[in-house]
């Protein structure tokens, strides 16, 4: 699992898949949340716009596979 630093204390869940590599792109990203490929802490997750604080841990099941990143 990659660790990926935030500056702030909380990041949108859209923005966090495109800075850690998990999304190509913010159409990437909502498409994924939109077909339940992303999980935050083990809970599937549906809404770009949730904060994530550090600590929390994002994985994204797709056809490339499982990656996973956690806030830090």
């Amino acid at each position: 699992m990659t660790i990926v630093p935030i500056s702030d204390d909380s990041i949108r869940l859209g923005q966090f898949l495109k800075l850690a590599g998990l999304a190509d792109s913010g159409a990437d990203a909502r498409t994924l949340l939109e077909e339940g490929e992303v999980t935050v802490n083990g809970e599937p997750e549906s809404r770009r716009g949730r904060q994530l604080r550090k600590g929390d841990v994002v994985e994204v099941d797709d056809p490339r596979g499982s990656n996973s990143a956690e806030v830090g």
